[in-house]
């Protein structure tokens, strides 16, 4: 589940949660996926992998991960990235382009605290994307981390929160009739959103 409760009010955030509503009555799956794209300045590839998005403050969505995994280092080469969210229960396919930066240290500490040693003991066992040799080595660096008498309410440093905040979102709403509808919304001067109907 993804936390938005204190979201921004304003178009298109009233109708995220809204849809976010929908899919939730609806029984969504996984809801809290989200594929973000990002760029390489290096390789000039586009990269997409799915995180799990856990808040929505203002007008920031948030996930967290390894801030050394390939995304980071593509995160910081190039702030400017898109997300896509679609939830089959109700047909809706949600874009944002948005710039992406790291959430405060204390925001990051305060989220770690509250999780599960499991989870936690994950998060500092991974180099994460870096090559091992088996699968096995992997469970074994997790489970000698997990039974030791490491402290896992205390966040590395190499773990946390980033925020993305959009000034594009496109609503896509499938139709029966293919004949779908496209609602998208750019932001303008930092406050104003300006809303566009889309042809199918």
């Amino acid at each position: 589940m993804i936390d938005i409760l204190k979201m921004d009010n304003s178009e298109p955030f009233a109708q995220f949660r809204e849809l976010y509503q929908k899919a939730t009555r609806n029984n969504q799956s996984a809801i809290e996926a989200v594929a973000i794209s990002s760029y390489s300045n290096i390789t000039k590839e586009v990269d997409s992998r799915f995180v799990n998005l856990k808040y929505v403050i203002g007008r920031k969505l948030i996930f967290f991960t390894n801030y050394l995994g390939p995304k980071g280092t593509q995160f910081k080469e190039n702030p400017s990235i898109s997300a896509l969210i679609y939830w089959d229960k109700i047909d809706t396919q949600i874009r944002i382009k948005a710039n992406i930066y790291k959430c405060s240290a204390k925001f990051s500490d305060e989220h770690f605290k509250n999780r599960s040693p499991k989870k936690n003991a994950l998060a500092i066992a991974s180099n994460q994307s870096q090559k091992i040799k088996t699968y096995d080595e992997v469970v074994k660096k997790y489970n000698n981390t997990l039974n030791s008498d490491c402290d896992f309410s205390v966040r590395p440093n190499y773990w946390g929160g980033y925020a993305f905040e959009p000034y594009y979102f496109e609503f896509w709403i499938g139709n029966e009739s293919r004949i779908n509808k496209r609602n998208a919304y750019i932001l303008r001067n930092n406050d104003l959103w300006s809303h566009s109907i889309l042809e199918p």
